[in-house]
């Protein structure tokens, strides 16, 4: 009797590389991981060397092949690619060599450049079609920089040689031996170059940033058939069938398949998205509206989301940076080494401020300190500094859709944090539901490339189980006190905004 089928998920993220398989129910059955080096060359620059985030990706995926049984190996069916989304990577088509760093979506080396396309009216028409705003964190000025600045990447464009990706692209072109330059509705619909309603590439947004048409990757649905595994390669020969950007393989992967129901993936950042279902839903308070995925036909579900740059790295700080804590899960316990934060709040900002104030200049800030503040209040401001962050994101959202979440889906590796969760239920008064796994990202894009391989038949069946083995949080501050929390914390963002600006006068 064959082996039932397994489902590969590569996991291309900002500070490692995973590859895991699941089983058609969506429960993980093995996984492997390989870390990735970020630089940060100057204040607010943030890159990466394009061939290693490669060389982290096949890693991961040799170390999980190795740890496989034969009949593991054999049953593996399709394969999915979900990665850090906006990261922008120009190579060579004739070699494959990159023309510079890639530079990741965190980075703000573009603010002046995006500040400039405003002055010049630019934002409207760009904020219409492509449900974003001109800030740093997408690619397009990001492409207008590496143009402008790495000779490699100008010579190629001049000679009709030059390829662009974000890293869905970059690892398609690797994994297919060179062969495939395509892109997913989803990550292009984070580039400030793709038509939201239209799923087309806008040739002007293309002009403006100086991008040939030629480096365009080919525009595809979100699942399909994308070649097969490399020879060369780990999981030779598997099928590739699916392409998704990371926050919405986690959405997918928590089964929010329905309009209104919402997910929050701690990460490197924290980010919610909302699914709106076949509806574009716009908002003027600094949501973005984006392309969720879509079917094999190209038919969209559209999302809302709020992003916000720093929430891991939040942790990674006070480990690193303070070492207050000598692991990351120590926070938990120094958290709850005290009844409260004793007034001390931590705004996150540490590279800018996204959602919903779009500041690259903002920076973090420690507040409320006292000749009484201990490690604990830092710790417990520091984890209650991202769930107010959320909290901000769910009442724009709410406004926005002109009802209430109800349930938030949690997921990422800070979503382990009790401490985290309930004042995440506190700030926003919504349920929070861990679910079993938190491996949302890796499970979203096998659960497509498993639909459109045919392997799992009833995503319907799988959303009516999500509530097993789940945790679920629930809110203790009575309404006022919310209030009165959430409003001392927009008073001390307000403070974080235009830091390093203001610091420049």
């Amino acid at each position: 009797m064959a082996a039932p089928p397994l489902l590969l998920a590569l996991d291309q993220g900002t500070s490692s590389s995973r590859a895991a398989l699941f089983n058609a129910a969506g429960q993980l059955v093995a996984s492997a991981s390989a870390p990735l080096a970020i630089r940060y060359p100057h204040d607010g620059w943030v890159e990466q060397d394009p061939l290693a985030i490669w060389e982290s990706q096949r890693q991961a995926m040799a170390q999980l092949e190795a740890e496989l049984t034969p009949e593991q190996r054999n049953a593996v069916a399709c394969c999915g690619i979900t990665n850090q989304r906006e990261t922008t990577v120009l190579w060579r088509r004739s070699d494959g060599e990159p023309c510079g760093p890639a530079l990741v979506w965190q980075d703000g080396r573009t603010a002046g450049l995006c500040q400039s396309w405003k002055q010049q009216g630019l934002e409207h028409e760009w904020r219409h079609r492509t449900g974003l705003l001109l800030d740093p964190y997408f690619s397009a000025s990001k492409i207008q920089w590496l143009l402008s600045n790495e000779a490699a990447a100008k010579a190629a464009a001049d000679r009709g040689d030059l390829c662009f990706g974000t890293v869905e692209s970059w690892l398609l072109w690797q994994l297919s031996g060179e062969r495939l330059h395509c892109s997913d509705m989803s990550n292009a619909s984070r580039t400030l170059l793709m038509d939201l309603e239209k799923r087309c590439w806008v040739e002007s947004f293309c002009k403006e940033v100086s991008l040939p048409s030629s480096a365009l990757p080919e525009l595809v649905p979100c699942r399909g058939d994308f070649g097969l595994i490399s020879p060369n390669l780990p999981f030779a020969g598997v099928p590739i069938r699916a392409l998704l950007g990371d926050q919405q393989a986690a959405t997918f992967g928590q089964l929010c398949l329905q309009p209104g129901e919402a997910k929050c993936t701690y990460g490197t950042g924290a980010f919610l998205v909302v699914n709106t279902g076949d509806e574009l839903r716009r908002s003027d308070a600094g949501l973005l509206t984006t392309l969720g995925w879509t079917e094999a036909d190209g038919t969209p579900t559209y999302c809302l989301e709020g992003s916000l740059f720093n929430a891991g790295t939040v942790v990674q700080w006070l480990r690193d940076g303070l070492g207050i804590i000598n692991k990351a899960e120590e926070i938990n316990a120094l958290a709850n080494s005290v009844g409260s934060s004793a007034g001390v709040m931590l705004v996150p900002a540490f590279t800018g401020w996204g959602t919903p104030h779009w500041d690259p200049s903002a920076r973090g800030l420690l507040l409320g300190l006292t000749r009484d503040t201990q490690r604990g209040h830092i710790a417990r401001a520091a984890l209650e500094g991202i769930a107010l962050s959320v909290a901000s994101l769910v009442q724009l959202a709410e406004q926005a859709l002109g009802q209430g979440l109800g349930e938030l889906a949690v997921d990422g590796g800070a979503a382990a944090s009790d401490p985290l969760l309930q004042a995440q239920a506190d700030s926003t008064g919504l349920q929070v539901r861990r679910p079993a796994t938190l491996e949302s990202t890796a499970r979203g894009v096998a659960l497509l490339a498993g639909v459109e391989a045919g392997v799992v038949p009833d995503l319907n069946a799988l959303a009516q189980q999500r509530s097993v083995g789940a945790q679920l949080f629930n809110p203790t501050l009575k309404a006022e006190a919310r209030k009165q929390w959430c409003k001392r914390w927009e008073n001390a963002v307000l403070r974080s905004l235009h830091w390093s600006e203001d610091e420049q006068v």
